[in-house]
């Protein structure tokens, strides 16, 4: 589009859509004017170096008119939310964020989902760090005695164990479960006091009935949520109901945190990274103001009150829709004095460490690329270890790192079929396996898509796919078990992703083609890094061979043999390696355990022969 046929959009409210040459979305803005709006990129003199690199790029514009700016500030928001555009300030990997949904079912369950739907449940969030919501989710199940089931196929051992109401078994009404969801919702709003109110009145009325056990549990449930509550860092002396949020940005890195006071304490705190902002391009207000419009416009509750460290653009407009959409008087405040101006410095400063540590992360990220020699930074990395006892039940693990945390979504585990002790087949059978399902993955893609050529080796946003080429592979071992990976890499033709091995030893790293491996300085910020992917994937391999074996011996012939406890079930297992093992094994072999005298072998021998 060039400068001339701007006269042609319509002076209304709307949003416009920039898009290169290969119809990519470039950027999604919104207008009260779109005629003005968008003449205004089309002069000699653009306001910034990223604008003029934008329009660089610019091929074509798509527009949609609105009947109102609030409508169009709704629609910019979904519109970024959708597409991510590249020259967009936007919550970075937003989808990737976990929610809390109170389904909408006749007895509805409370699960952590990370797709949002419009099917008519509750969504309370976005969370930033799934540990503390599932504990708080088994705390409330368990409170509450909310089902757990998906099928309700009849009474299960939550409900042996006093931990679900059974509505499967007609053990509760519908009126009476729902109102059980009903203070789930309160609790997720933070209105601890609502519900202690409710349960304060139900024990009472329980009391005089007599029902003294239904009344201990209320006293009980009571008594959990005050020492939940008390547990809160930071207490006030008023009721507030606010959400205080502040960020922290240079030319890099941008940063927002955000901390929800619910009746007078701090309840949570989220840390959001934003991307676009790079460059120096954005301002404290614009990050704020673009956080705002995206965070918000999900199915999360707005509170009665904004505290934010700076007034943002569009404040008034940006308030007005925030009411439309709660239903409630919304309020944006920017304190400059006073207990709420110093909970806000409290949030900046979280919002500088939250930066400051994703900056030492990029720092150890650009370290690994340049020891190692590899052609990108190591955005997505992917590692793999084995875990066997003489080669019996083994298996193998694969842990992912992003952007240098952990990706536990993507985590895979694999049940090894290759006969051993040969941690090298073993090794081979596991990365086939895998790569096998990622080439399998691309080829559906390409045919979803109708892209038949073209490298897809790489994706634009690793977060949003769960099979995608990695940047790195680490492997737990050295020069045996590199070769073994570069040989499956090779017959799958994936030639081009880089691949180390990390030998546990001396910490020295094997790259292929050099004959001697690279031994990176103690202190080095990227060796840190490679030990901790390599001892994650060493440790979920463990986890779940440990899992496995707990199955074997908890289920195993060895259980009501006079004098085999616990105990010596494991080191039988331990020392044979599995149930067969030991099944084969002579008189004299099975002494040679630990613990294990002539005559107790003597009567292991003869009760597993008998089963």
């Amino acid at each position: 589009m060039t400068l001339n046929n701007t006269s042609n959009l319509p002076d209304k409210p709307g949003v416009y859509i920039f898009k290169d040459a290969e119809e990519k979305i470039l950027y999604v803005g919104k207008a009260k004017s779109l005629k003005k709006r968008v003449k205004s990129y089309f002069k000699e003199e653009l306001d910034s170096d990223k604008t003029r690199i934008m329009m660089k790029h610019f091929h074509s514009l798509e527009y949609i008119v609105t009947d109102t700016e609030k409508e169009a500030l709704i629609l910019e928001s979904n519109l970024i939310k959708k597409y991510l555009p590249r020259y967009n300030i936007r919550l970075k990997d937003d989808k990737r964020y976990p929610y809390v949904k109170i389904t909408n079912e006749d007895f509805p369950r409370v699960i952590i989902t990370r797709r949002i739907t419009e099917d008519g449940s509750y969504y309370y969030g976005p969370f930033t760090d799934v540990t503390p919501l599932r504990r708080m989710l088994r705390f409330i199940k368990a409170l509450f005695k909310i089902r757990d089931c998906k099928n309700m196929d009849g009474p299960c051992l939550n409900s042996q164990m006093e931990l679900c109401e059974a509505p499967c078994d007609g053990r509760i009404s519908k009126e009476d479960y729902n109102k059980l969801i009903d203070k789930a919702n309160l609790f997720f709003q933070g209105k601890y006091s609502e519900i202690m109110d409710i349960q304060k009145k139900n024990m009472e009325e329980a009391a005089a009935n007599h029902e003294y056990e239904r009344a201990a549990l209320l006293r009980d449930q009571i008594a959990s949520i005050k020492d939940m509550v008390e547990k809160q860092k930071i207490e006030f002396d008023r009721s507030l109901e606010q959400d205080v949020i502040a960020c922290s940005l240079d030319e890099e890195f941008a940063s927002v945190v955000l901390f929800r006071v619910r009746n007078g304490k701090i309840i949570g705190k989220e840390e959001f990274l934003m991307s676009g902002a790079e460059g120096g391009v954005g301002t404290p207000q614009s990050v704020l103001s673009a956080f705002l419009k995206q965070y918000y416009s999900g199915p999360q509750q707005v509170p009665s009150e904004l505290i934010l460290q700076y007034h943002v653009n569009e404040e008034d407009l940006i308030t007005d829709w925030l009411q439309e959409k709660s239903g409630n008087d919304i309020t944006i405040k920017v304190p400059e004095e006073g207990l709420e101006y110093r909970l806000v410095k409290m949030v900046a400063k979280n919002a500088d460490i939250a930066r400051n540590q994703q900056e030492q992360v990029k720092g150890a990220l650009l370290e690994v690329k340049d020891y190692l020699g590899i052609p990108r930074i190591p955005r997505y990395i992917e590692a793999f270890d084995i875990s066997n006892i003489s080669g019996k039940l083994a298996v193998g693990s694969m842990v992912v790192f992003e952007d240098g945390k952990p990706k536990k979504s993507n985590y895979r585990r694999y049940k090894i079929e290759t006969p051993g002790p040969d941690d090298y087949a073993m090794m081979r059978e596991v990365l086939t396996r895998r790569y096998k399902k990622l080439i399998s993955a691309e080829l559906t893609r390409k045919e979803d898509t109708g892209e038949v050529n073209g490298d897809t080796g790489k994706m634009e946003d690793h977060a949003l796919k769960e099979h995608t080429r990695p940047d790195l592979i680490v492997i737990d071992g050295g020069k045996g078990q590199l070769n073994t990976t570069l040989q499956v890499l090779k017959s799958l033709n994936l030639t081009s992703i880089p691949v180390i091995g990390l030998a546990k030893e001396f910490e020295h790293i094997f790259i292929p083609g050099f004959p001697t491996p690279i031994i990176l300085p103690r202190n080095s910020k990227a060796l840190h890094l490679l030990m901790r992917v390599r001892d994650e994937a060493h440790r979920f391999a463990v986890t779940y061979h440990k899992k496995l074996r707990s199955k074997e011996i908890e289920g195993s012939a060895l259980d009501h043999i006079p004098g085999v406890g616990p105990k010596r079930k494991l080191r039988l297992i331990r020392h044979f390696g599995s149930m067969e093992n030991i099944q084969k094994a002579s008189l004299e072999e099975i002494a040679e355990v630990e613990g294990i005298s002539q005559k107790l072998a003597q009567t292991i021998r003869r009760e597993l022969q008998n089963k």
